[in-house]
């Protein structure tokens, strides 16, 4: 960067910013094979807002809902690295400003080692499909505690949960997955 008569200082350490979206509102970033967001609008009305957070003819929505929970997380907190065999999530951020990262693992996808990024909250909704076999994990970015709505794509099994964790923090997290919370 060429110094110029009043440019302050530190101007050469600066960076420009890269918009998440382009002119209509749509995501830049290139999907992970398989997954999928569909961006939603808070509609205002006389009494509050109303916000979508699923329909069936949504092509995000391409299997029946079978369960609905929703987990919360404390400001600053880091929930990642999930990863199911045989599910797939369906995450939205009901309150809150949350940044869901996920990673694709898989030797065999075109997408192999691409990691997506996006910020939902309460005020920028948006259903996100995660198939099986990513690695996927959030952190809430906000200053109160976050609501994460998941609809997954089957039932939670108590004996033989398909749920397989990888602690972000641990060293092999480090290794497999090139991300920094």
């Amino acid at each position: 960067m060429e110094k110029k008569a009043h440019d302050p200082i530190g101007r050469e350490l600066l960076v420009p910013k890269h918009s998440a979206v382009n002119a209509r509102g749509e995501l830049r970033a290139e999907p992970i094979d398989g997954v999928r967001i569909r961006l939603t609008k808070p509609v205002a009305h006389e009494d509050g807002h109303l916000i979508e957070i699923a329909r069936a003819d949504w092509d995000v929505i391409d299997q029946p809902i079978t369960q609905v929970h929703l987990t919360t997380t404390l400001p600053g907190r880091v929930r990642a690295w999930g990863l199911h065999t045989r599910t797939a999530d369906r995450l939205f951020v009901a309150s809150g400003l949350v940044r869901i990262v996920c990673f694709d693992g898989r030797e065999d996808s075109p997408t192999c080692g691409r990691i997506n990024e996006i910020m939902l909250s309460d005020r920028s909704p948006g259903l996100i499909t995660i198939p099986p076999n990513i690695y996927h994990g959030w952190k809430n970015i906000g200053v109160a505690e976050s609501i994460v709505i998941n609809m997954p794509t089957n039932v939670y099994d108590y004996e033989k949960p398909d749920s397989l964790d990888l602690p972000w923090d641990s060293d092999a997290a480090k290794s497999l997955i090139s991300y920094t919370w």
